[in-house]
């Protein structure tokens, strides 16, 4: 059996409709299997003005908007559209990305098939509760998680780090990395652009402190714009970049009034973004991998993380950039202000830090998912497939 036996339905929460990292990964991931010869079907909600086009071909799912953050929607399991385009489609492998309804529903109607069933791991669930003031809820999450990951039969994870949480947690013992790859032609340290700098505010002498992502609460925004006060406090010149759109756009304005913001960025202005930071302050404690901390790194710029999933595999502590104390502003005003007294040293771990983003390759690290496909199918009986919804 190879890749051209495989027929993958994949489910997804969000496969285009809104832009982010996890679903910018499977998209490649399907437009990698697809140039191998798989056949793919990727389940999600759609919706009538996407954030971009799929890779493959993909079925809609019944779904209502998240109250409140109404640009993410929940998907609410099988209509009879999907259960019949299923049987037509005849999957001998199931793929689930989300733990949401629509998730539940594919994993038991894959074991009700005798189907193999593969989970990726795209970000820390459990952790947001406690960014909207009901921590309390994060163990009942992590039992639900449990649940959910326990009954799948193997799990892949976009980093070491967070596949040793996944561990800890008992979500199983079949766990294996599918990392994350970084496109070389938007993010190069040739991207800077000192006239781009300057039209946003930033004068050639300025020390840009960079954040790059979704403008959501769950990125540690309450972190970032503490450790900037701290800055100021400490009379630490600096500038701040923000590349991102979001419904928190707002409490970062109000916290962070003379960044400069850029919105939302794509292709070759956003590699130019990028490079034209003087770091990256990544204070999150949600990425299981850290798409954005790759791509910075990529750009030839430091990181300053989280010591967290994700960034512990990536980041170099004191050679590539800073991994500090989750939380703890003090300590990421200390790091941060380093970099900013020290240009030699925010060039030195820059350059090492993209040297390290070399070894990332996105057909290298895809081919280690369609292994993973392949060796489930076959524990599996080889290539049986699904007759029926």
């Amino acid at each position: 059996m190879d890749t051209t036996d495989l027929r993958v339905a994949l489910f997804s929460g969000n496969y285009n409709y809104v832009r982010d990292g996890a679903n910018q990964a499977l998209n490649r991931l399907t437009d990698y299997l697809l140039r191998q010869g798989a056949s793919v079907r990727i389940y999600s909600p759609k919706v009538d003005e996407p954030a971009f086009e799929p890779a493959g071909d993909l079925v809609g799912v019944p779904n209502v908007p998240i109250p409140g953050r109404g640009e993410y929607r929940i998907p609410l399991g099988f209509n009879a559209d999907v259960k019949r385009d299923l049987a037509e489609f005849r999957p001998n492998i199931v793929h689930v990305s989300s733990p949401d309804f629509t998730g539940h529903a594919a994993v038991r109607w894959a074991k009700s098939r005798g189907l193999p069933i593969l989970a990726s791991v795209h970000t820390r669930f459990e952790t947001y509760p406690r960014y909207y003031g009901l921590a309390f809820l994060e163990p009942l999450a992590v039992s639900i998680l449990k649940r959910f990951y326990n009954r799948c039969d193997a799990l892949v994870a976009p980093s070491q780090s967070m596949a040793d949480v996944l561990e800890e947690q008992g979500m199983g013992d079949d766990i294996s990395i599918w990392a994350r790859g970084v496109d070389r032609d938007i993010f190069d340290p040739s991207r800077r652009d000192m006239e781009w700098r300057r039209a946003e505010g930033i004068g050639d002498e300025d020390v840009a402190i960079g954040f790059l992502g979704r403008l959501v609460l769950e990125k540690g925004l309450d972190v970032f714009t503490e450790t900037t006060d701290l800055l100021k406090a400490r009379g630490v010149p600096h500038k701040v970049l923000v590349v991102g759109e979001g419904p928190a756009k707002g409490f970062f304005a109000e916290h962070c009034p003379d960044a400069a913001f850029v919105g939302f960025q794509k292709g070759a202005d956003l590699g130019r973004a990028v490079a034209s930071m003087d770091m990256l302050l990544n204070p999150s404690i949600t990425e299981t991998f850290g798409n954005v901390t790759l791509e910075a790194m990529a750009s030839g710029i430091p990181v300053v993380a989280a010591r967290a999933t994700g960034s512990t595999s990536l980041v170099k502590d004191g050679v590539t950039g800073r991994l500090v104390e989750p939380g703890k502003a003090e300590l990421f005003a200390d790091a941060v202000e380093a970099y900013i007294r020290d240009a030699a040293l925010r060039e030195a771990h820059g350059r090492a830090g993209e040297m390290r983003s070399r070894e990332y390759s996105w057909d290298a690290i895809n081919s280690a998912v369609a292994d993973a496909y392949l060796r489930l199918v076959s524990e599996h009986g080889g290539a049986k497939q699904a007759v029926s919804a």
